[in-house]
């Protein structure tokens, strides 16, 4: 489960449902067009956490049944909710995802011996295999590295989707558990996370720009940092772009461009204007 993986994004009616057909197409691109080398399923580019526990399954299940297994598919089962993440884990481990990840548990401040107790009854409750979720910006959460090397204790833990800006804990952690699988989460920081020694990135932005990712990790790998460089400031650039217009609601718009049926995000996620619908689609002509 190494490589380039997406973070799947979900196409929604208007009315917030799931869109299977929208859905679908998305995955198609990512693997036809995008050739990532996974898929990263009910994260918070599926804008997981204002969707359902019976809307999550019916993603898991359609997304399993569009890959089958041509390439590894990983289910983000965190919740804040315990027993639901359980369910979720025990769902996405009876369809055959290949391994699982949580979101560490957010809102409330959980110590850490809450958290260890969170991660070990979720994959201790499966046959499967669990990737921790640290994106501390978002949870409020910051975890050390004595205190991922407790959860590391579990061997079913097999590593971690690292989106942070914290290079020296990325660093101290790739030196400490070089068995671990270490992700990087943030789509413009793929080369200085590479060069640290990554072994895969999963990413939001991949969802269109996963031929660019691709080429940053591999020039990386290589050691052709120049080149990989390069491809790192064309990246951000359309980052930037993204990121000023609306993150998700932008990505679906350079989608529609491309033929696909992205639909819409769940409010409260507002609609984008006629102004920013023609700038995403600007975004697109001018990098995609």
């Amino acid at each position: 489960m190494k490589g380039v993986i997406t973070a799947l994004m979900v196409a929604y009616d208007k009315d917030g449902n799931i869109n299977e057909k929208g859905l679908r197409e998305i995955i198609r691109y990512n693997l036809d067009v995008c050739k990532v080398d996974g898929l990263y399923v009910n994260g918070s580019t599926g804008e997981n956490f204002m969707i359902s526990t019976e809307e999550k399954k019916e993603i898991f299940r359609i997304t399993k049944d569009e890959v089958k297994d041509q390439v590894p598919l990983i289910a983000q089962v965190g919740s804040v909710n315990l027993k639901e993440a359980i369910e979720l884990a025990k769902y996405a481990t009876d369809l055959g995802y290949d391994a699982l990840s949580a979101v560490t548990p957010f809102y409330y401040k959980f110590n850490f011996n809450e958290i260890k107790h969170y991660y070990n009854s979720i994959i201790n409750a499966v046959d499967s295999k669990m990737i921790i979720y640290s994106i501390p910006f978002l949870t409020g959460v910051n975890m050390s590295l004595d205190q991922f090397a407790e959860l590391f204790e579990n061997e079913k833990i097999i590593g971690v989707k690292f989106t942070a800006g914290d290079f020296y804990l990325l660093e101290r952690m790739r030196k400490a558990f070089p068995e671990k699988l270490i992700y990087a989460g943030f789509d413009e920081m793929l080369l200085p996370a590479t060069v640290l020694g990554i072994d895969g990135a999963i990413g939001s932005t991949f969802n269109v720009n996963g031929q660019r990712a691709r080429q940053i990790f591999e020039l990386a790998q290589q050691g052709k940092i120049d080149e990989a460089r390069e491809v790192q400031h064309i990246t951000n650039d359309l980052i930037t772009d993204i990121l000023n217009n609306g993150l998700y609601q932008t990505i679906k718009e350079i989608l529609k461009v491309k033929g696909i049926d992205s639909g819409y995000c769940r409010q409260p996620m507002e609609l984008l204007s006629e102004e920013k619908v023609a700038f995403a689609q600007a975004i697109a002509k001018k990098y995609l």
